[in-house]
């Protein structure tokens, strides 16, 4: 029977899952589960909106330059310049008035933090590794091994219900939408919340662009012109009147009317 270590900690307002399937060192493994806590955590404390103190926060109030806050500021912005454009703006960090990357810096510290110490596990007798924040997830698996992960797609109004299941080697599943955080997400086009999504749940390669995706078609609501740009993902989405809409790469391969 294959080894399973699970091990969890709090961060960001929620729960961070450490998945490794195998056998591993336990001190290789507390040195992976400190690391990923350290960039989480190091994420939380520069990019809370909830935290007066953060970077984020003290930016918004003209207390603090950029050129004076976490190096990461910077790296956050310029990469939600880029999914800004490959969006067509449907993703929009400065949408409340102030730098506000609410919508990348989960997924991104996350893709980060597996990267960088979950990884490395990936030697010898570990077939796999995954990080789960809140729901939102990164896998990797080895290239030799033949272990698959399986996600679990939820019901946003029953959550007893598996919608659809992905298997997935390598690559990141994210949900955004009004059934996980209500009406959080506001229309770039219209500058008012977005409610015609129930559920958007996104696969990609990478969390960061899962996460950005999904918040994306969140805002864009009704108008489905999006899926000729996202080209690089799959997902599935529940809208308010309960249709499921399912596309690949881009183009829908099964719409699904409510009962």
């Amino acid at each position: 029977m294959t080894a399973r270590n699970v091990e969890t900690f709090a961060v960001m307002g929620t729960v961070a899952s450490v998945h490794v399937i195998g056998e591993v060192d336990a001190a290789r493994l507390a040195r992976a589960l400190d690391g990923c806590a350290t960039v989480l955590r190091r994420a939380d404390r520069v990019f809370s909106t909830y935290d007066e103190g953060s970077d984020i926060r003290r930016l918004a109030r003209g207390e603090l330059r950029m050129s004076d806050a976490d190096p990461w500021v910077a790296e956050v912005a310029a990469g939600c310049r880029r999914f800004e454009a490959e969006t067509g703006g449907l993703f929009d960090a400065h949408l409340p008035g102030f730098f506000d990357p609410t919508g990348f810096v989960k997924g991104w510290a996350t893709e980060r933090a597996l990267r960088e110490h979950l990884a490395p596990l990936l030697l010898p007798g570990v077939q796999a590794v995954g990080l789960d924040v809140g729901g939102d997830l990164q896998v990797r698996t080895a290239a030799d091994a033949d272990w698959v992960w399986s996600i679990g797609i939820v019901d946003p109004d029953d959550r007893s219900r598996v919608l659809a299941t992905v298997p997935l080697r390598d690559g990141a599943v994210a949900t955004s939408g009004t059934a996980e955080r209500g009406d959080h997400v506001i229309a770039p086009h219209r500058g008012a919340p977005a409610t015609a999504v129930r559920s958007a749940t996104v696969i990609a390669d990478s969390l960061t662009r899962a996460d950005v995706w999904s918040t994306a078609i969140v805002a864009a609501g009704d108008d489905l012109s999006w899926l000729a740009r996202a080209t690089a993902t799959t997902g599935l989405i529940v809208d308010a009147t309960g249709t499921v809409r399912r596309w690949i790469d881009g183009v829908t391969v099964e719409v699904q009317p409510a009962a």
